[in-house]
């Protein structure tokens, strides 16, 4: 299945990526594309957390929406997707309550939601995981203006701007 990845990274790479465990907060639209990207890359446990359901309205932009869906939890729409992609994949569903409860190699925030933004970057900070904030990206038009870089170095963003205030109130390097 993954004969083009090993050809591009190495089998050993392919490894170090299935050994991973990604947690995935928000799985709409930034953290729907993840999903499908970290799927597709050969990640083989994944925990998956969000509470809406799909509407009407995410059909046009997030990957998990049809209008067959409509109504179904995210997560269970993506758990469906995932095992029809590979059914070798672990894919875990969590409410936020018990989340640190397991341990992860990575978070990707893609929730929307500034206090949970903020819970989850307070508590990677004390367990040492590292976290992958996304900030903004809604109503832009032009992906060659995502930029990667560390909270302390973005501009132009109002979450963004609030995260890393909290982030310097907070002493969180």
């Amino acid at each position: 299945m993954f004969d083009r990845t090993i050809a591009l990274i190495g089998q050993d790479n392919l490894d170090k990526i299935e050994s991973k465990h990604i947690l995935i907060i928000g799985v709409g639209g930034v953290g729907g594309y993840a999903i499908e990207t970290l799927i597709r890359s050969g990640i083989h446990n994944i925990t998956l957390v969000d509470y809406d359901n799909i509407d009407i309205s995410n059909i046009n932009r997030q990957i998990i929406a049809k209008e067959s869906n409509v109504g179904k939890l995210k997560v269970e729409a993506w758990k469906e997707r995932i095992n029809e992609i590979s059914s070798s994949v672990l894919v875990n569903t969590l409410p936020l309550d018990i989340l640190f409860k397991n341990s992860y190699d990575y978070i990707i925030d893609a929730c929307d939601t500034v206090i949970v933004k903020k819970l989850l970057i307070k508590k990677c900070h004390e367990k040492n995981i590292k976290l992958i904030t996304v900030c903004g990206m809604g109503k832009k038009l032009n992906p060659s203006l995502v930029k990667i870089c560390d909270i302390k170095d973005t501009s132009y963003d109002p979450l963004a701007k609030s995260i890393r205030k909290y982030v310097k109130d907070e002493k969180i390097r």
